[in-house]
């Protein structure tokens, strides 16, 4: 006989088509019967917790999650313990403050680049490929990449500033293309310590740097999956921040995952195995923070292109799992592999978006010519 809990859980899948135990790929199986009280009471971090620990199985996650995040499951759902401690943490404290800045590197950047080389390919960009007129992710990041730089007009000599540079590859391929001078800036040691082989011999400056202490010139400036570690708390005094070093008649291009609501968004399971004290930024957001400093010029939304990149992640991660399980051990694999899932199914079902904005001071004379 069901308990109310399976009963509760079955009701909330149905209308995502999803069978407990059912045999289509993305069914969810249960092999530990407490996963149903774990869900009702812990929401998304009870279920994230109990796959990482073997209690349900899934042929297909990101089509579990495609599914699920397709059927308007937050109004069925409400809300989880979890989700309200991190609703009124998020509005008592600054999670995003100087002193946590560092915490995200230490915690994901800085977990081994054993991992993140041979996932990401060899342009190392840790970002939404750009798949317009690309069949592989080496070839969508360099066009992802190109992209950015023809969107910012970028000319020979010119100075380039990357908050939140990563391994240097905007750097590598702003410098090595276009022959501009690129100062970067990360909070992670790793990323540095790579990034600066990477870059060497190129006119390119990476820096273990928070943006808060910034205080130079740039005709450019760009960030690249950066905003969603600043939140919501900080965003007028990051923009006033690019806006203090960035030339009058210079661009800044924002590229940044986005949500369609807003609020608080950060996935409990998310922040707190993944990306701790991540926020997504809404339109709204990212709109009444630039209100009096910049005139937006340009918005291109490509976050469907984010499943195929990180389905492209996925397959890589996996192909290199062997040669570097010794070192992640745990429930590190399962962790990864429904990181990554949920988030290619989170894409596909457009409930998470991938924006790249550009701005300008005082507006581009005669008009911004838009760039696809």
């Amino acid at each position: 006989m069901k308990n109310n809990s399976e009963k509760w859980l079955q009701k909330i899948l149905e209308p995502a088509k999803i069978k407990i135990n059912g045999t289509n790929p993305w069914d969810i199986r249960i092999i530990n019967p407490k996963l149903y009280n774990r869900v009702k009471i812990n929401g998304s971090l009870g279920l994230g917790e109990a796959y990482m620990e073997g209690w349900w199985e899934c042929d297909k996650l990101d089509e579990f999650f495609y599914r699920i995040l397709s059927s308007d499951i937050y109004s069925r759902v409400g809300l989880s313990l979890p989700i309200l401690f991190g609703f009124i943490k998020a509005k008592l404290f600054n999670l995003q403050a100087v002193k946590r800045a560092f915490e995200v590197g230490e915690k994901h950047y800085d977990i081994g680049n054993d991992l993140f080389e041979p996932m990401l390919g060899k342009t190392m960009a840790y970002s939404c490929g750009y798949w317009r007129n690309s069949k592989t992710l080496d070839k969508a990041q360099e066009a992802k990449l190109d992209l950015i730089c023809k969107k910012l007009d970028l000319k020979k000599g010119q100075t380039v500033l990357d908050i939140g540079c990563g391994w240097g590859s905007f750097a590598y391929h702003a410098a090595k293309n276009y022959g501009v001078k690129v100062v970067g800036i990360t909070v992670s040691k790793e990323q540095v310590k790579l990034g600066q082989k990477i870059c060497k011999g190129l006119p390119v400056e990476l820096r273990l740097q928070n943006y808060e202490s910034l205080n130079e010139k740039f005709d450019h400036i760009v960030s690249v999956g950066m905003f969603e570690h600043v939140g919501e708390k900080n965003y007028k005094n990051f923009f006033k921040i690019v806006k203090k070093c960035l030339k009058e008649d210079g661009l800044f291009l924002l590229h940044t995952i986005g949500s369609l609501t807003t609020g608080n968004n950060a996935d409990p399971w998310m922040n707190k195995y993944i990306f701790p004290n991540g926020m997504l930024p809404s339109l709204k957001h990212i709109t009444s923070n630039t209100e009096g400093l910049f005139v937006i010029e340009d918005v291109h939304n490509f976050g469907a292109d984010y499943d195929k990149t990180l389905m492209q992640w996925h397959k890589n991660f996996n192909k290199s799992w062997p040669k570097i399980k010794d070192k992640y051990q745990g429930d590190f694999y399962r962790m990864w592999n429904y990181y990554l899932l949920s988030c290619a199914g989170a894409f596909r079902s457009r409930d998470a978006q991938l924006w790249q904005i550009v701005l300008s001071p005082h507006g581009v004379p005669r008009g911004y010519k838009s760039i696809r």
